[in-house]
């Protein structure tokens, strides 16, 4: 091959690969001086228990040099709203963002359209009811584990004897796979025990409570599996509605741990929210970085309180990151 043909093709291949590395800088969203913006959405964005959340995304912000702007939002969203919102978000200059999906049909659908654009990372709960067929990735604590845990301290508390003893469930939403989850984590842990489920009741935050457990049959026990129903069924335990059930429950915000401390709340089973925040936003910052790296699920872990361990230097810590 003549030498003027060698420079040729060497020319040809070195502008191929300037012109691929100007195309990943451009599908990055970056030109060297705009920080990356990655925008959060949430149902009641403004609600004390997305404290620690918010906490491990400032955190991880600044540890990544990334602009974080969480969504104003009231304490319910629809498919429809918040597919608006990711919209508006987008048109405002996001280059990804994280989403907890809304209990609805056709949630996981519209994330997926998302995907193809931007990066997307769900927390707390997949889009989809069955894990195991999620197309999107998700940070979370293992909630099966949760309630299974949840059921072993119960059952702790009474030496494994609880036959003849009956239980009630509360959660917001039977729609979410997280909750989902939990409670079948929740039952599965209790078969063969003696121990009776009489009643499980949902009700959705922002809409008229119809199915308070002080409505339902008496039972030894209330179990709540998320943090909004832990923090009723405390509230009602304070103001004696319960007849005496005694609470157990999911939670991670003060008002939880308060209803912990009284004592109108017997154990809490809490979930790493400080790091379901700084993972998830971790691992948007990497996929922005670096062009073909995919976003992953990330697990986090939970903890088990109590009101005798809540002073421990470990349990003040989690508590800390409630307060931010």
């Amino acid at each position: 091959m003549k030498t003027g043909k060698k420079v040729v093709i060497l020319l040809e291949a070195v502008l191929a690969v300037l012109v691929l590395a100007a195309v990943v800088l451009m599908l990055q969203g970056k030109n060297g001086q705009d920080m990356v913006k990655v925008s959060v959405i949430i149902q009641n964005s403004d609600d004390t228990q997305w404290a620690a959340f918010k906490y491990g995304l400032k955190m991880a912000a600044e540890d990544q040099g990334i602009e974080v702007y969480i969504a104003n939002t009231g304490e319910t969203l629809t498919v429809e709203e918040e597919k608006s919102l990711i919209e508006w978000e987008i048109s405002n200059g996001a280059d990804a963002v994280i989403v907890r999906p809304v209990p609805e049909e056709g949630a996981e659908e519209m994330l997926k359209k998302f995907e193809k654009r931007i990066p997307v990372m769900l927390v707390g709960s997949t889009a989809s009811k069955d894990r195991s067929l999620s197309a999107l990735p998700v940070t979370e604590s293992d909630n099966y584990a949760m309630g299974t845990a949840l059921a072993e301290e119960l059952l702790k508390d009474y030496n494994n004897s609880v036959e003849g003893k009956t239980i009630g469930i509360v959660s917001e939403t039977g729609e979410l796979e997280s909750v989902m989850n939990r409670e079948k984590g929740f039952r599965d842990r209790l078969l063969n025990t003696g121990i009776q489920i009489l009643w499980s009741v949902t009700n959705r935050s922002g809409e008229p409570k119809e199915n308070l457990p002080a409505d339902q049959p008496e039972v030894n026990f209330v179990a709540a599996l998320d943090n909004n129903s832990l923090t009723a069924a405390g509230e009602e335990a304070a103001a004696n509605n319960l007849h005496g059930a005694i609470v157990y429950g999911i939670g991670h915000s003060t008002e939880a741990v308060y209803y912990l401390d009284t004592g109108n709340v017997k154990c809490l089973v809490v979930p790493d929210e400080f790091n379901i925040g700084y993972q998830s936003l971790t691992e948007i910052s990497e996929s922005l970085r670096r062009f073909f790296h995919k976003v992953q699920d990330k697990a986090v872990s939970h903890t088990v309180l109590r009101r005798e361990t809540l002073f421990t230097k470990e349990n003040q810590e989690i508590i800390f990151t409630m307060s931010q």
